[in-house]
């Protein structure tokens, strides 16, 4: 099986990349070349130069090419998908589009959130054009037969990077005993995956005939509330986590520019519980084993042996102490 990753360095590629190496397919990687120094590719890998900005660089680092299976990871939008369909159309037998999970209905109408769950997210921008990818190449599969599987991690992680509003800095802000807002009252439930079992996932579709023309999201079956998941990295550090609760609302306010505002509002203050009945009976393998409580241990481990990319960042220690201040205001505001 000669598989082609566009990206292939990336918290969720990787883990896709590895696991394929690992199930002995011929792996290919497509990228700038500039990003592998956290997450070196395995022994054994096709590397391919291009930049997916310049589809005349790709088009000529794949000339005369052809790949039984394509992932990208690198496609966003309507145009980046219109690109790709008419870049790869002959060249592979299935393209795995790597869409989100995010585009699922907000405000959530029912749970357990199914591939059928209706597509709207008036909230988030990257949730829309990761809808209008998905409908150029639905009309791509249907109008022509573009081999299409469309594929929607949800939030997902790996032992280098923590999922959290402010990544290592919310970490240590935990494990030095500061406090922390959460968004709403820490209650809504929220799914979090570990990369390494969303490659199973991912690696089982690869060559999966019937999967052509599906649509999957692939997700742990765990789902914590925030303080639930706030409150196991305090105790997997030995400190408790001081939370505070500010609405959602009001994280936009006090901090307009932060890059997590927007995904706060329009995905993670949202609750999100999946329903992985599809995937596992496409990919029977998929079975979900690495919980929170063990992410969590094994972000703890690669913390103390990675403190030299871990440090926290100063602009987002500002930001978060400013988040801070702002619940302060809004609890006074509220006092008689």
């Amino acid at each position: 099986m000669k598989v082609l990753y566009i990206g292939g360095t990336g918290t969720i590629s990787s883990a896709g990349v590895a696991e394929s190496v690992r199930q002995g397919q011929d792996v290919h990687v497509l990228n700038r070349g500039r990003t592998a120094g956290r997450r070196p590719l395995p022994a054994g890998v096709t590397t391919i130069e291009a930049d997916v900005q310049d589809p005349e660089s790709v088009r000529r680092a794949l000339d005369g090419t052809t790949f039984d299976s394509v992932v990208n990871f690198l496609s966003f939008g309507a145009e980046d998908a219109a690109a790709a369909a008419e870049l790869l159309e002959g060249r592979t037998g299935q393209y795995i589009h790597i869409s989100s999970a995010s585009i699922y209905h907000k405000p959530v109408r029912r749970v357990p959130i199914v591939e059928s769950t209706t597509r709207h997210n008036p909230y988030l921008d990257y949730a829309r054009e990761k809808i209008a990818a998905e409908d150029v190449l639905h009309r791509a599969y249907e109008e022509r037969d573009f081999p299409v599987t469309i594929v929607r991690p949800s939030h997902t992680y790996d032992d280098a990077h923590p999922p959290l509003p402010g990544d290592w800095t919310a970490w240590d802000r935990i494990a030095r005993g500061d406090e922390l807002v959460v968004p709403g009252d820490g209650t809504s439930l929220w799914t979090l995956t570990h990369a390494q079992d969303f490659a199973v996932g991912l690696v089982g579709l690869i060559g999966n005939w019937q999967a052509i023309g599906e649509d999957f999201h692939i997700t742990s079956n765990e789902a914590l509330t925030w303080d639930e998941i706030y409150g196991i990295i305090g105790r997997t550090e030995g400190t408790p986590a001081r939370l505070l609760h500010l609405p959602s609302e009001l994280i936009r306010v006090a901090a307009p520019d932060w890059f997590w505002s927007d995904l706060i509002i329009g995905d993670l203050m949202h609750s999100a519980v999946f329903d992985n009945t599809k995937i596992k009976r496409f990919v029977p393998a998929f079975q979900p084993t690495i919980t929170w409580s063990a992410g969590a241990r094994r972000l703890h481990e690669w913390r103390a042996a990675h403190t030299g990319e871990t440090r926290p960042d100063a602009e987002t220690d500002a930001i978060l102490g400013r988040l801070v201040e702002g619940h302060r205001a809004a609890t006074a505001a509220l006092t008689p």
